[in-house]
């Protein structure tokens, strides 16, 4: 590592001896850029470069680099001169996710970030600042519990690049999205689900009940195969789900998450539904891809239970309309989609007694966790009940006499 002057070199005065003092002449960029260069070799072995205007700026960056590089904590500075947007992109390149999720990601970076002030920002001069004027910005676009979700993707990408050295510390820090709003979930009433699902056109019927009765996601429901039912045991088994992308068909994948793969109990109002379906539409094979081996995905038939006039699978993006005609008869409304009915059966399964972890495998969340943040107001109050099991556990408790006054 060395501190040069990039506008003068040394050479011995003429007619003197070389070992007299050398005088100060031109070089051939004098007056072109920062006069004073930092050359060093960052932790890669690669050759890094890095120009001032003072050599007060130029002897501290020195230092500071060479202290980096003995604690091994030393920066890419060629990536962090790299704007966000293009930092980003190939961020996202390298994460190994579902086709669905990495669509989302691109569109949230497409539509909030990229052509914005900020994606156009260099990653090493990204400040809170920076991060809070963005926030403020998206706030006028965006719903709050929208937003924290965008955030948390930036979030995640400046702490990548902090890991990767990028930059040494992520702008997010100094930064937060508003909180985002407590507005209660809409779960519709018992006379809701039955007239929903009335409203549905017959072949989408069973759809409700599988959702409002066994808890399933609406993908999880559309990707059902026939072998899955059990009508013997009454018992239904999320195997798959139905994933579409955009620019492509649908397509099996794997449940969302590992605990999504689940056998479900049928209650009669489900399995009488959806054996009714399947005496009015057939199950007739289509053809479609098997993503759920991401190694090796096959094109295959598939005995899907809901498809439709045609034989094919049913688009989420068209599922979408026919649900939307049938809530507002139904009185559901706008915003909310089939999801509703799945907040419906775990609220009735909370209500009727039912503790943490069997919701949780029985809505196939990932984690206890999950489900009693996002259910932890519906279970009853615990005001009270400590009493009322203490007291149950000792009986009566004989009454206390006051303590007799000693005579003098």
């Amino acid at each position: 590592m060395s501190v040069d002057d990039r506008w003068h070199k040394s050479r011995p005065r003429s007619g003197e001896p070389v070992c007299r003092e050398h005088e100060k002449v031109p070089t051939s960029v004098h007056g072109d850029g920062d006069q004073w260069q930092v050359r060093w070799r960052d932790a890669a072995g690669h050759q890094r470069k890095r120009n001032f205007a003072r050599k007060g700026s130029a002897t501290s960056f020195d230092a500071e680099i060479r202290s980096r590089l003995d604690r091994g904590t030393s920066l890419d500075l060629a990536a962090g001169r790299q704007s966000v947007g293009a930092y980003a992109r190939s961020w996202r390149a390298d994460l190994t996710l579902r086709p669905s999720t990495t669509e989302r990601l691109d569109r949230v970076f497409r539509l909030h970030v990229d052509e914005l002030p900020l994606g156009r920002t260099s990653m090493a001069q990204a400040r809170p600042s920076h991060l809070r004027a963005w926030v403020k910005d998206r706030a006028e676009v965006l719903a709050p519990s929208t937003l924290a979700v965008v955030w948390s993707n930036v979030a995640a990408m400046f702490n990548a690049a902090v890991l990767d050295r990028v930059i040494g510390v992520s702008p997010c820090t100094g930064a937060k999205p508003p909180a985002a709003d407590k507005r209660t979930r809409f779960v519709p009433d018992v006379d809701q689900v039955r007239a929903v699902a009335e409203a549905l056109p017959e072949r989408y019927r069973a759809v409700a009940w599988l959702a409002a009765g066994c808890g399933w996601r609406r993908n999880e429901i559309l990707g059902a195969e026939l072998g899955a039912l059990d009508f013997l045991r009454r018992t239904a088994e999320v195997r798959q789900q139905l994933m579409a992308v955009i620019g492509q068909s649908p397509y099996l994948a794997q449940p969302k998450t590992p605990t999504s793969y689940r056998v479900s109990e049928m209650p009669e109002v489900a399995s009488l539904a959806v054996a009714r379906h399947l005496e009015l539409f057939p199950v007739a094979a289509a053809g479609i891809w098997d993503r759920t081996d991401t190694r090796k995905p096959v094109r295959r038939h598939a005995e899907l239970v809901f498809t439709t006039a045609t034989g094919a699978p049913v688009h989420p993006a068209w599922w979408a309309k026919i649900w939307r005609t049938a809530a507002d008869k139904a009185g559901i409304p706008k915003g909310v989609g089939v999801h509703c009915l799945r907040h419906y059966y775990a609220t009735l399964l909370i209500h009727q007694g039912a503790d943490v972890k069997t919701v949780q495998l029985a809505m196939g969340h990932a984690t206890p966790m999950i489900t009693l943040n996002t259910y932890v107001g519906e279970w009853p109050d615990a005001a009270g009940r400590t009493r009322s099991i203490v007291d149950a556990a000792f009986g009566n408790v004989p009454s206390v006499r006051p303590a007799e006054v000693s005579q003098p």
